[in-house]
């Protein structure tokens, strides 16, 4: 699959909850800010760029990062320590940060 069109990319160990519904946000940088409402994006594991699936962005909302609190981990599908860990992790020292909610769709890119 071509990825000249929109897509995200997230780690192998999200795939089962996004594919589940079990992961319905990604917390991500300015660099990924510009993601809009109802556009359908393709899925790419980020170790090896395999599809996995197509999401549709429900919304994007800016965040900093202690804002972030038990609801966002829930739709994160972890705690609210592992979600930080994560974030400190992937972006450190980044304190603005943006909620990507998303679903998951047939609708083809």
């Amino acid at each position: 699959m071509s990825r000249d069109h929109q897509s995200i990319t997230f780690y192998r160990r999200f795939e089962n909850d996004i594919l589940n519904g079990r992961k319905t946000i990604t917390v991500r940088d300015s660099s990924e800010c510009h993601f809009q409402k109802g556009q359908v994006l393709s899925v790419f594991r980020n170790e090896d760029q395999t599809y996995i699936c197509n999401i549709e962005v429900d919304s994007v909302i800016p965040v900093n990062k202690d804002e972030l609190d038990d609801q966002h981990a829930s739709q994160e599908n972890m705690s609210l320590s592992e979600l930080k860990h994560v974030i400190d992790t992937i972006y450190p020292g980044v304190n603005q940060l943006y909620v990507i909610s998303f679903h998951l769709t047939n609708k083809l890119v």
